[in-house]
């Protein structure tokens, strides 16, 4: 994880930065663990799935990238496995890279 930031919402604690109101607004899956975000902010940034491995053993299921492919946007965060695991959007965008469409079209 980028740096020991943590933070409470709605009674849940979050490990990351609160960027207030953002939330992801469409993925798209992309090979090898990749995905593109799409982010409330007008930004698109690229995340790699796999990094959340070494987060603990609640995303172990992570590995298979069959279960990658069930990400889907819910209430403004991306989840897998029918919400089995989910991440927060604000450490989702911290742990992402800026990413060009123009760049990589």
């Amino acid at each position: 994880m980028r740096g020991d930031k943590m933070y409470i919402k709605d009674g849940v604690c979050y490990a990351g930065e609160l960027v207030p109101n953002i939330e992801v607004s469409s993925i798209k899956l992309l090979d090898s663990g990749m995905m593109l975000v799409d982010f409330s902010t007008g930004e698109t940034r690229l995340f790699d799935v796999t990094s959340l491995l070494d987060k603990g053993s609640a995303f172990a299921p992570l590995a298979d990238e069959k279960n990658q492919r069930t990400a889907k946007v819910t209430h403004g965060f991306v989840s897998w496995l029918d919400g089995d695991i989910d991440i927060a959007p604000e450490t989702l965008y911290a742990e992402s890279y800026k990413y060009s469409k123009e760049v990589y079209a």
